[in-house]
């Protein structure tokens, strides 16, 4: 899982949490919204965030050189829907920040996009619950949930 400069501390604490329980590493492409240490940041990721491996990049290049895997970018943008994209083990879900999302850049460097599908007029879900839904797909088909 990974967070492209997220910027509510919140959802970051609650994905590092979903994480942990899951046992899927975390990397966050800087620059952060927040500090890391912030106090909201613990509360939402609770002792959890200690039993994730997270991993800070300092930009979107330093990330890139250090995946071997597809990166599949999660975006309310995408054509292709969650439920009917493949996933392979060693995916990585990239989420873009909470206000902009990624940059075209960023995009045009992603393997795949998908979106989760919502219903008629509403734009997107919390980053933390898109996360979840995302993750919990891929772990499925690729038969990666814990033991």
């Amino acid at each position: 899982m990974t967070l492209y400069q997220p910027e509510i501390p919140g959802n970051v604490g609650a994905i590092l949490r979903l994480s942990a329980c899951f046992s899927v590493a975390v990397d966050l492409i800087e620059p952060l919204g927040f500090g890391f240490s912030d106090k909201r940041l613990k509360r939402a990721g609770m002792d959890y965030a200690d039993h994730v491996d997270v991993t800070r990049h300092m930009d979107w290049d330093s990330f890139k050189a250090s995946r071997t895997g597809r990166v599949v970018l999660l975006s309310s943008k995408a054509t292709l829907r969650l439920h009917d994209a493949a996933f392979m083990p060693g995916d990585t879900l990239l989420m873009g920040s909470e206000s902009a999302g990624v940059p075209n850049d960023v995009r045009d460097a992603c393997d795949m996009a998908v979106r989760i599908p919502l219903a008629a007029g509403l734009r997107s879900l919390n980053l933390g619950v898109a996360a979840g839904i995302a993750l919990a797909e891929a772990l499925r088909q690729t038969k990666g949930f814990p033991a």
